[in-house]
């Protein structure tokens, strides 16, 4: 194997400037040419820095992992929300670029705990899971990503639906709104042999900020599944009172198209007659017969955030870290216009 005396023999330099220049120092001032001649010998000669070959050793250790990845959705759940595909996109995006191939996906909706069995070096939890499951895995290196049971416990990658809320909230009071319902859906947790329900912060969060303003009124609350046919149902629902609220916040996207279709049924219009806020900025989202305002959430970084954190975790860290990444509003047509009209004027 080459080494830095080597390259500076053939290269009529110090090994001092030979390990500076190969080592990218930026303080080092030498000539143009000199330092391309150093390069130039080195790739003659093969020569890797310490570096270089740190990073082969850990490519060739992260391509040997064996990891599992436990879905809490079923597929057809997924097809309809891509919310959690697009979660699972960003992992396995993240496990290809990094030369993973040893991975085995789960889905909790078909779950066969023998098929649980068998050694692995982590595992990565899409969604809501009780700990009390992931006994029948052979792992302590475990990471959630949407949510958190335990954070002194497990690594976790999470959003703060209550910032999240609070912001769709804020836009909508800043543009005039008073009257605001909510359609959201049920969650659920699975455990050992059932699921139980599980709050929505983005329910619980909009509850208590309308109270917060005194504007709260429960019979412009409708919750249902995380699905268009539901969205559409329940404005369905909505339009059958006497009257509607000025606005509504959907918490997800693939609800927010199903609602839009109901009111455009209904003709009544978005954003002049009835202001509409998703949840998730899915690619849809910008292309609906209403352009939306939404929120935008960054799924595919959570994913690629939880194999990076599983990988630490692998490499030795102990202390469990919860890292919540940010969200933003993306205003367009369905609830933008008297903001607007406020720039405007």
């Amino acid at each position: 194997m080459a080494t830095i005396k080597d390259i500076a023999l053939r290269s009529d330099v110090s090994a001092s400037t030979v390990s500076r220049v190969l080592n990218n120092d930026e303080t080092l001032s030498v000539a143009v040419e000199t330092r391309e001649r150093i390069l130039r010998v080195a790739e003659s000669l093969k020569y890797k820095t310490v570096n270089k070959r740190k990073k082969e050793q850990q490519a060739v250790s992260e391509n040997s992992l064996k990891i599992g990845i436990l879905l809490c959705n079923s597929l057809e759940e997924e097809v309809s929300d891509p919310y959690f595909l697009s979660i699972r996109q960003g992992i396995e995006n993240e496990c290809v670029a990094r030369g993973i191939s040893a991975t085995e996906l789960y889905r909790m909706n078909n779950r066969n705990n023998d098929q649980f069995s068998g050694e692995k070096d982590g595992l990565i939890i899409v969604g809501k899971l009780n700990e009390e499951i992931i006994d029948n895995f052979n792992t302590e290196n475990i990471i959630y990503i949407d949510h958190s049971p335990d954070e002194e416990k497990y690594d976790s990658v999470v959003i703060d639906f209550e910032r999240a809320t609070n912001k769709v909230l804020n836009h909508f009071f800043e543009n005039g709104y008073k009257r605001i319902g909510y359609i959201g859906g049920i969650q659920t947790e699975y455990y050992a042999h059932e699921q139980r329900r599980l709050e929505d912060l983005r329910h619980t969060t909009f509850e208590n900020r309308m109270k917060q303003e005194g504007l709260y009124r429960e019979d412009d609350i409708y919750s249902g599944d995380f699905t268009v046919t539901q969205g559409y149902e329940l404005m369905k629902k909505a339009l059958e009172r006497e009257s509607l609220p000025e606005a509504f916040f959907i918490a997800s996207d693939p609800m927010t198209i199903g609602a839009l279709r109901a009111l455009q049924e209904a003709e009544v219009s978005v954003p002049e007659e009835v202001a509409i806020v998703g949840f998730d900025d899915i690619e849809m989202a910008k292309y609906a017969s209403t352009p939306l305002t939404t929120v935008k959430v960054h799924t595919q970084e959570m994913g690629r955030i939880g194999v990076r954190m599983l990988l630490d975790r692998i490499n030795g860290r102990t202390v469990p870290l919860k890292i919540t990444c940010p969200t933003e509003i993306v205003v367009r047509e369905s609830c933008g216009k008297h903001l607007k009209e406020i720039e405007i004027g």
